[in-house]
């Protein structure tokens, strides 16, 4: 008989919860960003800006981790 691994289900569900949890910032990101730079004048540009760059950094970084777990519980 031939030894079949088979996907690891856990580790599926946490790298589909780190993607699901990616998408928000995936979205919320880009659109502070755009409001951001239509108010460059207002007082908390520079946070607001820094803000809305973490929360696309941090989108793009839960979308490679979730999506990394999600190939080693198929293919490890």
């Amino acid at each position: 008989m031939q030894d079949r691994k088979h996907t690891d289900k856990k580790v599926l569900m946490d790298g589909i919860k780190m993607m699901a949890g990616s998408l928000p910032l995936a979205f919320i990101g880009p659109v502070v960003l755009f409001s951001t730079f239509k108010n460059q004048e207002h007082p908390f540009f520079i946070p607001i800006l820094i803000l809305a760059l973490t929360a696309m950094a941090g989108a793009i970084f839960l979308m490679f981790k979730g999506l990394g777990k999600v190939m080693k519980s198929l293919f490890d």
